[in-house]
């Protein structure tokens, strides 16, 4: 045979070879939500590898709680939105290559003639001026739970640094100051809605306009402004205004890291390739498409600005100094415990016969971890004496309803009163829904709290839901009513009640306390 024959033979048998092998690899990725927009250019490269890639969206705590495992992440590779969450977490630096893909400023956006009235368009906006305009009831704001997302940890951190004046880096003995606690402590007084997921927070912006209800504000990425105000812009509404605080915001660095399972050498040279993809010329224009800046080295490549509402990507961006992760992590118990807005929180346990045996188990279980100050304030979401509780054990009827403050004592009394609860009897999940909506809605103070309905159940119930909504829509605020089911549960009924009330429902088939963990991130 030909040499030149047998070259071309030899070339195409390893070709076809690497073909093959790119073919059996079958990569993972767990993911914050602000990345759902890039994963269609991530699973082009898969396509074209001939690969089978999957991923699973999480808020940066459960990212960084899952790298603190034994076992770490299922994942092949962790892509929070910030290196801030691999760094508090990954003692046992399980994370290899970790790279940024994409700069995210935390900005305010702010409804344009809000931001108008208030006298911010076309000049700069200091922190000072957010917190005054609070101070005066002038605007009320969506953000992520600081301990659960990203986006929230981020506007935290910008606010504690502005309150010190802009100080380089924040020291432990700085989260102590009265002053500072005051002054951020007043600005979160603003968050008028919370969530555990900066594309869940944008997506209940656009949906309320949607049925017409119109919030002032939102703490969000830069590039998720963008995406949201291409959705109003097509639906013909109003776009939020960019508000680039000028004494420094927080910076995420979108970086995506290899987790070594032990899968060989082929599934580690797909991530590094699956990087170079991502960093290649062509793909990195797609991602400044997006909004996203684009981390330093390689030609200058960036989004067009839309001045109509202060949208700038090339714009120069006083960038704070992340703290230490023990500084980080004192930062967030303080936030937790102490500067949050409260909560007041009605929680719905289902108690019926269908609950019997392995359901009534599950529900004292999470009932342990919400009321047992050590265990919840393990993954950031104890409760406070701030906060105000109402628990409501049901089935056909609501059979009695207990309430207490967040303060260890009162949790004590709760968890005693759940635990003198046994399964029987029908279910009428609406029912304990309209008590809990008179419980919150007569509560005194109503606009220090930060009010939610959470209802626990296999899904299985009696009633309608008619009779609630109208009282719902009647209320003197808007509560969300999130849902939390079992193994098998009918999903439905909640997911009917969730979307009309712009909540959501947590599954609680495989880790019933980390879903209750979860919906604590929305309160």
């Amino acid at each position: 045979m030909p040499k030149t024959l047998t070259s071309v033979l030899l070339l195409a048998f390893s070709v076809l070879l690497a073909a093959c092998n790119a073919s059996n690899v079958k990569f993972s990725i767990v993911s914050g939500s602000e990345n759902t927009v890039l994963e269609p250019i991530v699973q082009e490269f898969c396509s074209k590898q001939g690969a089978s890639c999957t991923f699973a969206y999480e808020g940066s705590l459960d990212i960084g709680l899952g790298l603190q495992k034994p076992g770490g992440v299922d994942q092949d590779a962790v892509w929070p939105a910030s290196s801030v969450w691999v760094d508090l977490f990954d003692s046992g630096r399980k994370v290899r290559n970790l790279t940024s893909i994409a700069q995210m400023p935390v900005i305010l956006g702010v409804r344009k003639s809000k931001a108008a009235e208030l006298g911010w368009v076309g000049r700069q906006v200091f922190m000072k001026d957010i917190l005054a305009a609070v101070k005066d009831g002038k605007l009320k704001f969506l953000m992520t739970s600081a301990t659960q997302s990203n986006s929230g940890a981020s506007a935290y951190l910008a606010m504690l640094s502005s309150a010190l004046g802009g100080r380089e880096v924040i020291e432990p003995g700085d989260l102590d100051k009265p002053d500072v606690r005051e002054a951020v402590g007043t600005l979160l007084q603003g968050v008028e809605r919370s969530s555990g997921s900066s594309g869940w927070l944008a997506d209940l912006y656009v949906d309320s306009v949607r049925q017409g209800t119109v919030y002032d504000a939102m703490w969000n990425y830069e590039a998720t402004l963008k995406e949201t105000n291409d959705k109003l812009r097509q639906m013909g509404k109003e776009p939020l205004y960019a508000v680039y605080p000028a004494d420094g915001v927080a910076v995420g660095d979108s970086p995506l890291g290899f987790i070594d399972h032990g899968r060989g050498a082929d599934v580690e040279k797909f991530f590094t390739d699956m990087l170079a993809y991502l960093q290649s010329d062509a793909v990195r224009k797609r991602i400044a498409d997006t909004g996203r800046r684009l981390p330093l080295g390689g030609p200058a490549i960036q989004a067009t600005a839309e001045p109509d509402w202060n949208f700038d990507p090339g714009r120069l961006v006083t960038s704070i100094r992340m703290p230490e992760p023990a500084v980080i992590r004192k930062a967030l118990d303080l936030y937790q415990q102490a500067l949050r807005k409260p909560s007041l929180t009605a929680l719905c346990f289902d108690f019926s016969g269908s609950m019997e045996d392995q359901g009534e188990k599950q529900l004292q279980a999470a009932a342990q971890f919400l009321f047992t100050p050590e265990k919840a304030s393990e993954v950031l979401v104890q409760w406070t004496p701030s906060d105000h509780i109402f628990v409501l054990p049901f089935d056909s009827a609501v059979r009695d309803n207990f309430e207490a403050s967040g303060d260890p004592a009162g949790q004590s009394r709760l968890l005693a009163a759940v635990a003198e609860q046994h399964a029987g009897g029908g279910t009428d999940m609406y029912a304990c829904a309209e008590q809990a909506l008179q419980k919150i809605t007569a509560t005194t103070d109503l606009s220090k709290y930060l009010p939610a309905i959470v209802i626990m159940t296999d899904g299985r119930t009696e009633g309608s839901a008619d009779m609630f909504l109208n009282q719902w829509r009647n209320a003197p605020v808007r509560v969300p009513v999130f849902g939390i089911t079992f193994g098998d549960a009918d999903k439905s009924q909640l997911d009917s009640l969730a979307k009309a009330t712009s909540a959501r429902v947590f599954d609680g088939s495989g880790d019933l306390a980390g879903a209750f963990r979860a919906a604590r991130g929305y309160n």
